[in-house]
């Protein structure tokens, strides 16, 4: 499994393709460069996963569902909406994001990708700086999870 640390900036043109991190991609070299790419559940940005990584998160929320099970099916079916594949293209390392799911974040001339460990979030760049944590509200949810 592929590690995605740091963060990078980069431009997005008006089909809405934008070039992606050197850095991320030379940590997959030889490795299938499949994305796919949707709406994070809790946060203002997009997620990045690599193809092996979005097969084994689906196949474990699957399992876990019950399709005779109405809100079940229903869990599945949103949980599929409004999700791209996306690959570099191989001159350039361009990525090109369906529209629809920049402005579901509102990105309008740059994002960050931010490496999460096992995906890769994609923020407007305005947002990416406006979600980040004070310093006594990251303390008080680290002294909260040494608790545990």
């Amino acid at each position: 499994m592929t590690t995605f640390i740091g963060e990078y900036t980069a431009k997005v043109d008006d089909k809405g393709r934008v070039v992606f991190p050197a850095p991320f991609k030379a940590l997959m070299a030889g490795d299938d460069l499949r994305f796919v790419i949707r709406k994070d559940i809790f946060g203002d940005c997009l997620e990045m996963y690599t193809y092996a990584e979005w097969e084994r998160q689906s196949e474990e929320v699957k399992s876990k569902l019950n399709f005779f099970n109405k809100e079940h099916a229903m869990f599945w079916r949103e949980y599929m909406r409004n999700r791209a594949l996306v690959e570099p293209d191989a001159k350039l390392g361009r990525i090109s994001i369906p529209g629809k799911l920049l402005n579901t974040i509102g990105v309008t001339k740059e994002v960050v990708f931010s490496g999460n460990d096992f995906k890769i979030e994609v923020w407007a760049k305005e947002k990416f700086e406006a979600s980040a944590l004070s310093d006594e509200e990251y303390v008080k949810i680290a002294g909260k999870l040494s608790e545990k």
